[in-house]
């Protein structure tokens, strides 16, 4: 007596997800450098049939490989060593940067805080408008509203003139607006590209793994880098009306590792190899060097870049941030500085622009306050401003968020800084801002009922991957 037909497509159907569960699973065995990571994945695989591999597929696979052609003209040694009050502090500091990045530090930059759009967009503008030979962008968000326009016309213009423009931008965050700004820089003959676009033929899709840098090098000379995206929402925080950010103009000789930065970027985006950018003079007091994070080989660099900078504070370590979902080492790490008497400070905003981050937030406060962390929630306008200060002698600035997207599944860009006035003027901006929010108690803890509980403990579980 033969088969049912439904009984023989049920049989399938179990057969083909036992199959695709145990590839799945095998791939997170393998590939996963965290167990928990790893077990919650092979949960997913077999617990949800069929739509658990496929999920995996999607936000799982999160690694990525890239060749490094070129940039290796830098030295691992350390042509710039701080000296004075920052040697005390940094001396272990400058070799787990050395021993992580292979960059050199670079001593005699001039680096310069650009408060909000408003003031760092008329710089960045004036920058491309006189480039006599390459302007190289790369951003996560490039929006195509009036000020967006701004960029494109003067891209379009540095072309129109003979010079070399090259713009990168991220082949998620390019969807924040419309009309895409990648076919309209085109249209006018600016050679655009887009970072890991999803694509049907062959399949592409990766919803993670997002470049998420913001960098602009002019003629190899000057760059621009830091938290900002190009659009109209990065422009008002001054005043209130939109998103306060922070930018850095920098020059002097760490501009070249920025622009490797990029060329290593647009090699794996555009398979064009950029002309390596001559080294720049000493030109400003500050000591730098660039550190790159990403799920390449660059995975881990920034959270043990930030978890040797928290191994060694003395007086006091100061964080701001837009989105605070950090890994379980560096909560640690945090509570331990605390603990030895380090004085940690957390700006945070009490509303971002993405609820769930703040309801995962909520969930991780108690266990930080109960350990001597001072969290302050500042009220809005909201900030999008990322800073990491230890001991007013080291900071670091880029694009990098303390959460698990920015330190482990995006590609991010930040410069470590060795300057006692900068660090200081940094530490005053974070001081300022958080000026007039108490730290939190237990007693001034956002009042949360169970439901509330809940709901942010649900949106820790899956931190991870917000």
């Amino acid at each position: 007596m033969g088969s049912h037909p439904g009984h023989l497509m049920a049989t399938l159907l179990l057969l083909l997800n036992y199959g695709v569960a145990s590839i799945a699973s095998l791939h997170a065995l393998l590939t996963k450098p965290d167990p928990r990571s790893a077990l919650s994945w092979m949960g997913v695989c077999w617990l949800i049939p069929i739509a658990g591999p496929l999920l995996y597929w999607l936000f799982g696979i999160n690694r990525i490989l890239r060749h490094r052609p070129f940039a290796l003209w830098l030295s691992a040694a350390s042509r710039g060593v701080p000296s004075g009050a920052e040697l005390a502090f940094a001396a272990d500091q400058v070799r787990v940067g050395a021993a992580l990045t292979r960059r050199p530090l670079e001593a005699g930059n001039g680096i310069e805080a650009l408060h909000n759009g408003e003031i760092a967009f008329p710089r960045m503008l004036q920058a491309i408008n006189g480039a006599t030979e390459s302007v190289w962008l790369s951003t996560y968000i490039f929006q195509s509203d009036s000020v967006g326009q701004q960029f494109v016309r003067a891209l379009v213009a540095a072309n129109r003139r003979g010079v070399e423009v090259r713009v990168l931008i991220d082949g998620i965050g390019e969807w924040y607006t419309w009309p895409l700004v990648v076919p309209m820089l085109r249209r006018a003959g600016v050679r655009a590209e887009r970072f890991l676009p999803p694509r049907l033929l062959p399949p592409a899709l990766s919803l993670n793994c997002r470049n998420h840098r913001k960098i602009l090098v002019v003629d190899g000379a000057l760059a621009f880098m830091g938290g900002m995206n190009l659009g109209g929402r990065e422009v008002g925080g001054s005043t209130g009306c939109g998103m306060s950010d922070l930018h850095f103009a920098l020059h002097g000789p760490i501009v070249t590792q920025l622009a490797q930065t990029f060329a290593e970027d647009w090699a794996f985006a555009a398979g064009e190899r950029l002309a390596a950018s001559l080294p720049q003079p000493s030109s400003g007091p500050t000591t730098a060097r660039v550190i790159t994070g990403g799920p390449d080989q660059d995975l881990d660099k920034l959270l043990l870049v930030m978890l040797g900078a928290l191994s060694s504070a003395r007086r006091c370590v100061q964080i701001m941030t837009p989105y605070f979902i950090p890994p379980l080492e560096l909560v640690a790490a945090l509570q331990t500085a605390a603990l030895r008497g380090v004085r940690v400070s957390l700006v945070l905003p009490e509303r971002s622009n993405l609820r769930y981050v703040d309801w995962a937030t909520l969930h991780w406060l108690p266990a930080l306050v109960a350990r001597g962390v001072q969290v302050h929630l500042r009220r809005p306008p909201f900030s999008h401003a990322k800073l990491f200060v230890v001991d007013g002698a080291y900071a670091l600035i880029g694009s990098v968020n303390v959460d698990t997207r920015s330190l482990r599944l995006n590609f991010e860009i930040a410069v470590e800084v060795y300057d006692t006035a900068l660090c200081g003027d940094l530490e005053a901006f974070i001081h300022g801002y958080g000026e007039g929010t108490a730290a939190l108690t237990f007693d001034t803890l956002p009042d949360r009922g169970t439901l509330r509980r809940v709901r942010d403990a649900l949106c820790w579980l899956v931190s991870p991957y917000l």
